[in-house]
């Protein structure tokens, strides 16, 4: 059945409505490494649903420690084993998605005693992840494209320190810009990550809106005033950071049709918003969490 053509004024409402979903558009960004069973990297990558994956974790580093990579069952850092992984991310990177590896996480061995600590922490990423050279990189050769801060222990001092210095590594010689991404949980301001962010160097800030039930969505006011909170820090754009399975956290996990409806129309009108951060990618392929929502995001 023929339809009947639009006036000028329907035609310019309708083009506007789509211009603003494009200005708001966001991203997935997933956390992968840490469990057994989840799609290798580069079937993450290829997927489609992700723009950034963040590679989890370094967990151990600093006050003299001998750096350590823990990619769980994927490969065996200590014997070289995890140089394999180079394919991949050149993979994920000749298809636009960016690479990150994450520092830290919620169980290690991790933290800076002093700005010189810092910056041997950050000469050894520099090195051995990203554009510098070293005789033994984890990864083989693939550069990454940066590094997230996932602080949740190991003191809250001098991560400001290597948040700069591994900017100035980046702007100093002459390779591809360092992104920074930090991963804060929702009470603000965080405890761990709240003096790197303020430092205004950070790209992205995807905050744990989980395992905090003083903020999560299911506490919608405090959820709002959270997220309007971290929308003042001086960072380029703003996660939201949900689990992508209700295993995949004690709380906070919000069905995917409940945030298509309910949560993205209130966050996404901001200049500040970025799009969904799921942790993490093992419990995405039982669920198909991102597939759910990318249209949306």
């Amino acid at each position: 059945m023929a339809g009947r053509a639009l006036t000028p004024f329907q035609l310019t409402a309708t083009l506007l409505v789509a211009l603003l979903a494009t200005c708001h558009a966001g991203s997935i960004a997933v956390y992968w490494g840490q469990n057994d069973g989840e799609a290798s990297l580069a079937e993450t990558c290829a997927s489609g649903n992700y723009e950034f994956v963040i590679l989890a974790f370094l967990p151990k580093f600093g006050k003299g420690q001998t750096p350590q990579l823990d990619l769980g069952s994927h490969c065996d850092a200590s014997s070289g084993g995890c140089k394999s992984q180079s394919k991949d991310i050149h993979s994920c990177q000749r298809g636009g998605v960016k690479v990150l590896l994450s520092i830290g996480g919620g169980d290690g061995s991790y933290g800076l005693s002093s700005p010189g600590d810092a910056r041997q922490v950050a000469m050894y990423l520099w090195n051995n992840y990203l554009g510098g050279t070293s005789s033994f990189r984890p990864l083989g050769d693939a550069v990454l494209d940066g590094i997230d801060f996932d602080i949740e222990l190991g003191g809250a001092k001098f991560w400001n320190d290597l948040a700069t210095d591994l900017n100035k590594f980046g702007k100093t010689n002459g390779g591809k810009a360092v992104l920074l991404s930090a991963a804060p949980q929702c009470p603000f301001p965080d405890e761990w990550d709240g003096n790197a962010i303020n430092t205004g160097l950070f790209d992205f800030v995807w905050v744990q809106f989980y395992n905090n039930p003083e903020c999560q969505f299911s506490r919608h006011g405090a959820f709002m005033d959270a997220w309007k909170r971290w929308e003042s820090v001086p960072a380029g754009k703003i996660f939201l950071g949900l689990p992508a399975s209700k295993d995949a956290a004690g709380t906070g996990f919000v069905p995917a049709a409940e945030l298509t409806s309910r949560v993205l129309p209130l966050i996404k009108g901001s200049p500040k918003y970025g799009g969904v951060m799921l942790w993490s990618k093992f419990y995405d392929d039982r669920t198909g969490y991102s597939s759910a929502i990318k249209s949306h995001v």
